[in-house]
């Protein structure tokens, strides 16, 4: 292998830092809602969630839709289709770097979960089971690093439009559901906006996969 170009370690470093920032931010919004500083976002934004689900059962019908499609069971069988679906189109690459995201992603949220240890809200009745800590929410930073990748492993315009109404609507579902404070689910796209900062580093060119297959 030839020595990496001036570029590429630029982008390495790019990607690199991108996500040790958005580590410090995950931190600083876990500083700042374990002070209350953000008791007026979180509380404000749940109580007009809550008020709204007391009038709209069908908004809450499509929020719990959207929430099991975001949860792991969806995230692995969205991860299952699209690899095979890379397989049978003959990009390998792209499915072990899809595969490897992921499984990186997971761990990483999961580690910081145990660092932060932090409880579940309680100022809405929880309409969905969930027994892991709340911050940073798993299904935003998820979902951010699954739809995400698609969107990048599409390259097309539309496909980060879509990704990017998808990863919000989960969000807004947990907290709809009352299962996340709005600063849990900033702090997980925050994650997982970062963790894909780092990983497009490895993402294969289309072109250079379609010449090896071929």
């Amino acid at each position: 292998m030839g020595a990496r170009s001036i570029s590429d370690r630029r982008s390495w470093l790019g990607g690199a830092g991108a996500f040790l920032l958005a580590l410090v931010g995950v931190l600083a919004i876990a500083l700042l809602q374990r002070s209350g500083v953000l008791d007026g976002l979180n509380i404000g934004a749940m109580t007009v969630a809550g008020e709204a689900r007391a009038i709209s059962p069908a908004i809450t019908s499509i929020m719990l839709a959207a929430s099991r499609i975001g949860d792991t069971v969806g995230r692995i069988a969205v991860i299952i289709a699209a690899v095979a679906l890379l397989l049978w189109r003959g990009r390998r690459s792209g499915a072990q770097w899809l595969a490897l995201v992921m499984a990186g992603g997971t761990l990483l949220n999961l580690g910081l979960k145990q660092l932060f240890a932090a409880p579940r809200p309680d100022l809405l009745p929880h309409l969905d089971i969930v027994h892991s800590y709340s911050f940073p929410s798993g299904h935003a930073a998820g979902n951010m690093m699954l739809f995400g990748a698609l969107a990048m492993l599409a390259g097309r315009w539309g496909s980060y439009v879509l990704a990017g109404l998808l990863i919000a609507l989960i969000g807004i579902s947990r907290v709809w559901l009352g299962v996340h404070w709005p600063s849990d689910v900033l702090a997980g796209w925050m994650e997982g906006l970062g963790w894909l900062c780092l990983c497009r580093y490895w993402l294969p060119a289309r072109g250079w996969e379609q010449q090896r297959i071929a």
